[in-house]
């Protein structure tokens, strides 16, 4: 006959297998993965935060989306105008699949409309946001292939460039945070998670810069290298100093843009202050 537990075995709470080996069950470990993964995006959260009270680094995402949305235009226009990417006579699996993919015709006039569409957005800093969102996937599969083909400068650029844009989505991830959140089975799952902080509005930062002359600068970027592409009827890539060629003139002048604008900006701070 089994022999009735003792008064401190009836007391105590009953210990899992987990306890006794030391173990944690797979609910624990991705409790606690769980944890990390908030604990993480918070501690992103607040950095960006904190980065949004700053001007430098309203200035340094204003020319990171200048320099890849700029870094979209000719290459997408390229497309559009169904120019070569490459040099028909060079051959491998890099310049072979720059071949292949001209040839499909529609599909690489699409690709290049993306990619203009994508810089427009990135330029003209209104919209950036989407900009960034459209980049990021066209950046990763260009990457993709440039490191499968081995194409070391190639693959330098489009490196860096993904990384830029990483952190324009990490500037924006309150728009995003919505979208990271598991989608609930018809309220299966219980009541719906409480609504995260509204994002930024787009004028957010406004104090900190004047968002509505970058605008203008990234419009202007934008119909200037418009205007060197109807000048030369081709993307214009200058072989020198081609001083009797007005394209050359427009195409230096570009860099200009945002350093003047920069500097009116400055003077009518300074002039407000």
């Amino acid at each position: 006959m089994a022999q009735p537990p003792d008064a401190a075995q009836r007391g105590a709470p009953a210990v899992t297998l987990e306890e006794r080996t030391g173990t944690p069950s797979g609910i624990a470990r991705a409790a606690a993965q769980g944890g990390l993964a908030r604990r993480a995006g918070h501690l992103v959260t607040d950095l960006i935060a904190r980065l949004r009270q700053r001007r430098w680094a309203h200035l340094a995402v204003v020319w990171l989306r200048l320099l890849i949305g700029f870094a979209f235009l000719p290459a997408g226009l390229k497309k559009i105008l169904g120019q070569p990417f490459t040099d028909p006579a060079n051959h491998g699996a890099f310049h072979d699949f720059l071949h292949a993919f001209r040839d499909t015709g529609a599909f690489y006039h699409a690709v290049g409309a993306l990619q203009v569409l994508t810089a427009v957005l990135l330029l003209t800093q209104r919209y950036a946001a989407l900009g960034a969102a459209m980049a990021f996937p066209i950046l990763t599969a260009i990457g993709a292939f440039c490191w499968s083909t081995a194409r070391l400068p190639t693959t330098t650029v489009v490196t860096l460039m993904w990384l830029g844009t990483l952190g324009l989505l990490l500037w924006d991830v309150a728009r995003w945070r919505g979208l990271l959140r598991p989608d609930a089975a018809d309220g299966a799952d219980g009541p719906p998670p409480p609504a995260p902080p509204a994002p930024p509005a787009p004028g957010a930062g406004s104090s900190l810069i004047e968002r509505g002359l970058w605008e203008a600068c990234g419009l202007a970027i934008v119909l200037a290298y418009l205007a060197v592409t109807a000048l030369a009827k081709e993307i214009y890539r200058p072989r020198g100093l081609e001083l009797t060629t007005p394209a050359f003139y427009l195409l230096v002048a570009l860099p200009l843009a945002p350093i003047i604008t920069q500097v009116i900006e400055q003077r009518r701070r300074r002039r407000q202050r």
